[in-house]
């Protein structure tokens, strides 16, 4: 027997999963920017609502099917090239008719980046939290 008594702050055992709220890796940060997106059959004209180093939350009535890669075009605040990425559909959110749904679009994971756009996004993602971080 232990002489070590479990505590209310003890960590539960690394097999018991974080609960759904702590699965993602990657801080997302609230935008509200444009975004163009282009498959060989729709173009989608939307907005982007969150961000993270990984992928951008697509707000839009007209959500692409899951797997559906897209070609993404969008600029951030005080940069002066736009970022032309690839993306793919990793779920949707879709509208519920009749129900209550504030937030219909779709999360889209950045794919086939280049390193050089990987750490320009980066940088760019780390900044806008950090100024956040420190003006709230």
């Amino acid at each position: 027997m232990s002489d070590r008594q479990s505590k209310p702050s003890d960590s539960p055992p690394a097999s018991i999963p974080p609960p759904a709220s702590n699965r993602r890796s990657y801080e997302r940060i609230e935008v509200e920017w444009s975004v163009d997106c282009a498959t060989e059959q729709t173009f989608l004209y939307a907005s982007i609502t969150n961000i993270s180093e990984m992928g951008i939350f697509v707000a839009t009535h007209e959500p692409l099917e899951v797997g559906t890669r897209m070609t993404l075009r969008f600029a951030m605040p005080g940069e002066e090239s736009p970022y032309t990425l690839h993306g793919q559909v990793q779920w949707v959110n879709p509208i519920r008719i009749l129900s209550d749904n504030p937030n219909p679009g779709m999360g889209i994971r950045f794919v086939d980046l280049s390193s050089e756009n990987r750490e320009r996004l980066i940088a760019q993602v780390r900044t806008i939290a950090y100024v956040r971080d420190n003006t709230n």
